[in-house]
């Protein structure tokens, strides 16, 4: 049965906690619906691990169409939400609806992810408004980057701690369906997750969180030579590759 965001947020009521991963093409995300994740993401982290990009910024939304398109083809069960990249919705209201449109008009998406909290409020409401589901995204957000300084743990203070919880209830009161924390403390991730009414997605925020979601690369240690330290590597995919191009570059030299 397809994942909705009704799903996600009874699975909160129920206290089941929320499975999700990024992917970025067809073979990875059948597998994660095949193991029944309950969502996937297709993350704007594809630009440091497909592409190379030294951050997010660069990512276009051409990029993430075309990855998203083969995330969805994949996804039969599992609910496909696609990161909207820097300045595709930053500009202008105007801008979010219409770029935020064509993840689920050509890429057959379910629900897009916008990072920012109160101040990014009212162009969330108005993509909701346009009858496109929307996963907030507070804590440390990667397309600011250079704005935080570097990707460092947010909320360690008191004033930063109140800012994340008002941001957090905001978004729940402009209609996202849930809200990612990344890089938090664990503590204020669970103040967090019982303040509010929607699903919280931790990624680098303690184990109190409605659900949990990593960068597969970074999990299976595959590409993931920049992986956080919060990321636990349950693989080693890139010592698999190696082992087997040298076996092959030995066989074929003999």
């Amino acid at each position: 049965m397809k994942t909705t965001i009704h799903t996600l947020k009874q699975k909160k009521q129920n206290k089941e906690k929320i499975v999700c991963l990024t992917a970025y093409d067809y073979y990875i995300a059948s597998l994660l619906d095949e193991a029944g994740y309950d969502l996937i993401l297709v993350g704007d982290s594809l630009g440091m691990v497909f592409y190379g990009y030294e951050t997010t910024l660069p990512v276009t939304v051409d990029e993430m169409l075309y990855h998203t398109k083969a995330v969805s083809g994949a996804a039969k069960n599992a609910l496909v939400v696609a990161d909207m990249p820097f300045l595709s919705y930053q500009a202008s209201k105007e801008d979010a609806i219409r770029n935020a449109g064509r993840f689920l008009k050509e890429a057959n998406a379910n629900a897009v992810k916008l990072e920012g909290g109160s101040e990014m409020c009212d162009t969330i409401k108005a993509v909701i408004d346009a009858g496109i589901p929307v996963l907030g995204h507070i804590g440390l957000m990667p397309q600011s980057v250079h704005k935080l300084g570097g990707y460092k743990m947010q909320g360690k203070d008191k004033k930063g701690a109140e800012k994340l919880i008002n941001d957090a209830i905001a978004l729940d009161n402009a209609g996202c369906f849930g809200v990612v924390l990344e890089c938090i403390p664990e503590e204020l991730a669970r103040d967090i997750t019982e303040k509010i009414s929607i699903p919280t997605i931790g990624i680098g925020a303690g184990q109190y969180c409605d659900g949990q979601i990593l960068v597969v690369n970074d999990m299976l240690g595959y590409n993931s030579k920049k992986a956080p330290k919060f990321a636990k590597r349950y693989a080693d995919v890139d010592g698999i590759f190696k082992k087997a191009f040298e076996e092959y570059k030995k066989e074929v030299q003999r």
